[in-house]
């Protein structure tokens, strides 16, 4: 029998669009697009229906509509496939969250809030300071962390073999995509991003972050949860405030994440959110392992099929 892990989206992956095919397709999809209007106040369901691009890919939008089009595509996983187990979740950064909710450690309601108070907290952060990130191509962790260490800056995501982020001051990742490339990087890819997440420059989003959580409902895993930071299961609700305020500054360790997964014993892994990222990771560190994913009806009938519980009415 096949061990599974379900796999949230991190920021980055938005695009405008994301969430209305499912929500056009199944109304049980479209309530929480509605729900998530009036929890918050706001109509993030037309941000990411419609955009526009520029407002939807600011920080404090992105991560709750993230958030919710992943939601949606997990409640809809639960309500077509009713017979399928999963085992542990994961998600990349903001994702993480996502997990967490699905492992029934936050309501809806809570991480959605939640999630939209640290992408404001984030936001802050960039605004206060001169970040930037960049992909390096070609070097192991060992050989990108001399690089950061000389230039001032720090290793973001270790997110697949040969792909690892930096972050930091503009002026540092520069320098720092340089010596990457004179140290024999096959590239050194400056990324479109606000600021330096997963960085020192994200301070003040940490003690923000901190701070809420410390007054905000947490509940125990009801299953294994990742923690991003430490590529382990998160434990007592303690534990879970504190890695995830660790998680605003310290490095994503996804590939530890997904190795320390199929090690034990996971061999599907269902990626719930716009995009194929997460499952192009995955198949980078082990491609043995079966990956799927979830981000409009099509992806959906696609997975059904996949896990043998086939739906012919998807159009």
């Amino acid at each position: 029998m096949m061990k599974t892990a379900l796999l949230f989206s991190g920021q980055g992956a938005q695009c405008v669009g994301m969430g209305r095919d499912l929500a056009t397709h199944f109304p049980s999809a479209a309530v929480w697009f509605d729900r998530a209007n009036e929890t918050l106040g706001y109509d993030l369901r037309t941000l990411c229906f419609e955009g526009p691009e520029a407002e939807l890919t600011k920080t404090e939008h992105a991560q709750p509509g993230l958030f919710l089009t992943s939601w949606a595509a997990f409640q809809l996983l639960r309500q077509e496939a009713p017979d399928l187990s999963f085992q542990a979740t994961a998600g990349l950064s903001l994702g993480e969250f996502t997990a967490l909710a699905a492992a029934d450690v936050f309501d809806f309601d809570t991480a959605l809030r939640l999630v939209r108070q640290r992408g404001q907290f984030m936001q802050r952060a960039c605004e206060e300071t001169e970040g930037s990130m960049a992909a390096i191509i070609g070097l192991n962790e060992a050989e990108t962390q001399s690089v950061c260490d000389e230039c001032g800056v720090d290793l973001a995501n270790l997110n697949c073999p040969g792909q690892l982020v930096i972050s930091g001051e503009k002026s540092g990742v520069a320098r720092a995509c340089e010596l990457a490339k004179q140290r024999g990087a096959k590239k050194a890819l400056p990324l479109a991003v606000a600021g330096a997440y997963h960085s020192r420059l994200m301070a003040s989003a940490r003690t923000r972050l901190e701070s809420l959580l410390a007054v905000t409902p947490v509940n125990s895993p009801a299953l294994p949860v990742i923690s991003n930071v430490t590529a382990t299961p998160h434990t007592t609700p303690d534990d879970i405030r504190a890695r995830l305020t660790a998680q605003v500054t310290a490095p994503v360790r996804w590939e530890d994440s997904i190795r320390a997964l199929i090690a034990d014993g996971f061999d599907r892994f269902i990626e719930l959110g716009p995009g194929t990222v997460l499952g192009g990771f995955t198949k980078r560190i082990d491609k043995a392992v079966a990956s799927m994913n979830i981000a409009d009806a099509a992806s959906l009938k696609t997975t059904l099929e996949k896990l043998a519980m086939p739906r012919t009415d998807l159009t």
